[in-house]
């Protein structure tokens, strides 16, 4: 097996290929939590969930649609944290984190993660959020297989500080998008939405069939 496929087949980074109910009811039940500045997480301290929920709305802000704060997306990654994500991956996902908003803090000159704001986390994901070449993203792959393959045999690693940053990133996103488009608001009012399915149209036109909307999944 190529070691690429390996890597997705592993569901290593945060698991959410899988959408079990139990995940997916975190997501819903998170819906009457107050705003994210109020916001006390239960897993994470209260200056990572503050950095966490600034980065969201930096990948996800509001526009015509709602941000991924509105939605939830950040309370239910800490819950998705506390109550899913096996240990091994959960601290493989914590030291990526403090690799990345360690950058966020140096690159602001502030000390604490509750101080970041928007302005301080764009250029951060920017730099780690840009395409690579293939190249590159081979050799971080390459380093973080051989790095989770160490601690699950039992020994020790290390990852490079900037491969850390690069993964969280990219990882970041991936599961914020995946969280916002199963939330109930942007499924039933964002996307396409038909509860009931109807006729089953294969080679429709999507701006005939939806306006130009993807379905809601």
């Amino acid at each position: 097996m190529e070691r690429r496929s390996a890597l997705k087949n592993m569901g290593m980074a945060f698991g959410y290929a899988v959408a079990t109910p139990t995940l997916l009811s975190l997501l819903q039940g998170c819906k009457d939590k107050p705003a994210y500045a109020e916001w006390t997480p239960g897993f994470l301290d209260k200056g990572q969930g503050q950095a966490l929920a600034t980065t969201l709305d930096v990948i996800l802000p509001r526009t015509d649609t709602p941000s991924a704060t509105e939605v939830n997306v950040h309370a239910f990654i800490d819950s998705y944290l506390d109550e899913v994500m096996p240990l091994d991956q959960r601290d493989f996902t914590m030291m990526k984190m403090e690799k990345f908003y360690d950058r966020a803090l140096e690159g602001s000159g502030k000390t604490e993660l509750a101080e970041l704001e928007a302005a301080d986390i764009e250029p951060v994901l920017a730099t780690y959020l840009k395409k690579r070449t293939d190249e590159e993203e081979q050799a971080h792959n390459e380093a973080v297989m051989n790095y989770m393959q160490a601690i699950m045999q039992g020994g020790e690693a290390t990852l490079d500080d900037e491969v850390a940053r690069y993964t969280f990133a990219n990882e970041l996103r991936d599961l914020a998008t995946w969280a916002y488009k199963s939330s109930e608001k942007v499924g039933e009012e964002v996307l396409a939405y038909l509860p009931i399915p109807g006729e089953y149209i294969g080679c429709g036109d999507l701006q005939e069939l939806t306006g130009g909307k993807a379905w809601s999944e």
